[in-house]
């Protein structure tokens, strides 16, 4: 038996993303074994990726499915952090390429830029501080120039979007796969407004929300532009899947050979399309290793990240 921890919680894209994924792992290691999928979510990642370093035994039998957050976590040096991300070893991942956009509702009337700055106060959503969403959201927030933006966590991903319906939040910034999976008549029908959209990379457009204003569009100085490249790195990793420090070379070996294998695995493409509803853009593990290892690490646009990632007020610009 292989247990596979996921630092999400269930139901979410991050979830499908994982369950599109197994039974194609599963497939390509040798003996066929079991794989049992255990949810650790908590702290943007924090929690799983600390008992995946601290807790797991390193014999090849226990997988981490981790989200991009627990890489920025640890380069932006976060409280809570236990763990040395250049110590995991690394087994790929699905998909490279994403996009994060924010959206109000439309009952708030927000249906321009300029109304959007002019609002005073709004109420974004996540579901934890640390959380890839979470942080998306407050770099929109701080680009765009919101005034005065509060930001509330505790939710689960259907939590938030129960909340925006009630009126208990006034936005949130999500991942644009999972809002057109989970809510097409959002953008079909107009229940919500959309502002902006995150490339990642830069220049991949969205098939639907391409006509959005992407981020760089608000930067105004070179150093803003760092920034975002920065976050844009964390993110490239995509969601990577690694082994605890100190496992055996030979089991690692064949692990990430089955991951190369199921990544590869056409009828994986098509499972993944249909649960997720995006395409596989797979990163296999040398590659996910070097741009982990080659991640810019500047000290004071990492701190300037941090402070945008954190549970305080936005940076001044």
């Amino acid at each position: 038996t292989v247990t596979v921890i996921a630092s999400t919680s269930p139901a979410g894209t991050g979830d499908l993303r994982v369950k599109a994924l197994l039974p194609f792992l599963r497939k390509h290691i040798p003996g066929n074994p079991t794989l049992v999928l255990e949810y650790m979510d908590g702290g943007g990642g924090r929690k799983a990726a600390n008992y995946l370093f601290r807790n797991a035994r390193p014999d090849g039998l226990t997988i981490g499915a981790m989200s991009s957050g627990v890489i920025s976590l640890n380069i932006m040096r976060e409280s809570g952090v236990l763990y040395d991300l250049d110590k995991f070893i690394y087994l790929g991942a699905p998909e490279t390429a994403g996009h994060q956009t924010i959206y109000t509702p439309k009952e708030l009337g927000l249906n321009n830029l300029e109304k959007l700055r002019a609002k005073s106060g709004l109420r974004t959503g996540a579901q934890t501080v640390g959380h890839v969403s979470y942080i998306a959201g407050r770099f929109f927030a701080y680009f765009i120039d919101f005034k005065d933006p509060k930001f509330i966590a505790g939710y689960t991903a259907p939590e938030v979007d129960a909340a925006l319906l009630r009126g208990e939040l006034d936005a949130r910034a999500n991942a644009a796969v999972s809002v057109l999976r989970r809510n097409p008549d959002w953008l079909d029908k107009g229940v919500m407004d959309f502002h902006a959209i995150m490339e990642v990379p830069k220049g991949a457009k969205h098939p639907r929300l391409g006509h959005l204003p992407e981020i760089e569009s608000f930067v105004r100085t070179e150093r803003e532009k760092k920034l975002l490249d920065v976050w844009r790195a964390f993110r490239a990793v995509g969601s990577p899947y690694l082994l605890p420090p100190g496992t055996p070379k030979e089991r690692a070996t064949i692990l990430q050979e089955a991951m190369r294998k199921a990544l590869k695995d056409d009828e994986m493409h098509r499972e993944f399309l249909k649960l997720v509803g995006e395409e596989v853009e797979p990163m296999m593990p040398e590659e996910l290793s070097k741009i982990i290892k080659e991640i810019p690490r500047d000290a004071e646009i990492i701190e300037t990240i941090k402070v945008l990632s954190g549970p305080g007020p936005l940076p001044r610009r």
